[in-house]
């Protein structure tokens, strides 16, 4: 995609200086720029590789001297990565899909397919599916029965949505994405090892073999406006309830949330978070990668969990939690540095111990 530097500016409500009737089709690294490029030095350690590069334009850092840096025009904005959202949006055109339906794709006649939607060759569409207007439906997607789709949607390859699913407008699956398989709900006939040890911390009594038989999902998965989900990650239906995800929240590859989680709105979960059935996050939190969430538990709104962390038990508004099990992130740094005095302390005890003189027996 082609755009003016200044219309660039114009849209980033930033200030620009030099000529602004540059075109420029694609953003980079300032030492792999083109004549056609923007070059991204945003912050002052990128200004040595602006020079090694060819562009005309860049946008820079506030205070920068840009025609010391040999720019022809130069875009300032006070915080990068905001710019950064703007810029790559508006160069970023997507996948090109001409509206229609392309003639490989299996659409059910009781199917309703907005104006302006794309549906991509190998596509499976099942009876009663809504899909709303300007969707792009890359390939070999399969979207289940009764399921319902908002407006621009931007379904990539292999996505697949389950039966009666619910998902609102601006949706983003990456390739792999699933939404409304089953969740993991199983039942012993008798009490199981995992509810003993669940209630006694650890004892067990007799150990028998037994089967598990399934308890079938009947309920569904609920997405909000604006939610994004990453590449091969999976939101479970849930068993009765519905699993709820909250608008704008933002899913990156490799997530799982289980069956009757509530997520609130706004949320950040990075890749491999895991969030075990049932649990209730608020507003706007903050998963780090490989994090992990234990069912039944409640998270309050604005939590940060940082990666690797793991959540056993009920989470506070506003905390942030560090460690395994969770604690608040300057208690957990606390326990670290004990643990790394510990081998010190130990050969510190160790002298003083051979430094005291055996008692005799009459001592």
């Amino acid at each position: 995609m082609k755009i003016r530097v200044s219309e660039l500016a114009k849209a980033l409500g930033a200030r620009l200086e030099g000529d602004g009737t540059i075109v420029v089709s694609g953003a980079t690294e300032p030492a792999d720029a083109g004549p056609d490029d923007l070059a991204l030095a945003m912050a002052p350690a990128y200004a040595d590789g602006v020079p090694k590069g060819r562009a005309r334009a860049a946008i820079l850092w506030p205070g920068a001297d840009w025609t010391a840096l040999g720019l022809q025009a130069a875009i300032f904005v006070p915080r990068a990565r905001l710019a950064m959202a703007q810029v790559t949006a508006m160069l970023d055109p997507g996948p090109h899909l001409p509206a229609g339906i392309h003639p490989t794709a299996l659409v059910d006649s009781s199917a309703r397919i907005g104006p302006g939607a794309a549906i991509g060759p190998y596509t499976c569409i099942g009876p009663n599916v809504r899909i709303g207007a300007r969707c792009r439906i890359v390939a070999h997607v399969t979207i289940g029965a009764d399921t319902v789709i908002g407006d621009d949607a931007l379904m990539s390859a292999g996505t697949r949505i389950g039966d009666r699913v619910v998902i609102g407008d601006r949706f983003v699956a990456q390739p792999g994405a699933v939404v409304g398989a089953d969740g993991l709900s199983f039942v012993t006939p008798e009490k199981s090892g995992v509810e003993e040890v669940r209630e006694s911390l650890g004892a067990r009594g007799e150990i028998r073999p037994q089967g598990w038989s399934r308890i079938h999902s009947l309920g569904t998965v609920i997405v909000g406006n604006d939610v994004e989900l990453g590449a091969n990650s999976c939101i479970d239906r849930g068993t009765i309830r519905a699993t709820r995800v909250g608008d704008g929240c933002k899913i990156d590859n490799l997530v799982h949330i289980a069956h009757n989680v509530v997520m609130g709105r706004d949320c950040l979960l990075a890749a491999l978070t895991g969030i075990a059935g049932s649990t209730v996050v608020g507003d706007r939190c903050v998963f780090g990668g490989a994090s992990g969430i234990a069912d039944n538990v409640q998270i309050g709104d604005d939590v940060i969990i940082t990666g690797g962390t793991k959540v056993l038990s009920n989470v506070p508004a506003g905390r942030v939690m560090m460690g395994y099990p969770a604690v608040r992130m300057d208690q957990n740094v606390d326990m670290y540095k004990a643990l790394r005095r510990l081998p010190r302390l130990l050969r510190d005890l160790g002298s003083r111990q051979k430094a005291v003189p055996n008692a005799g027996p009459n001592d």
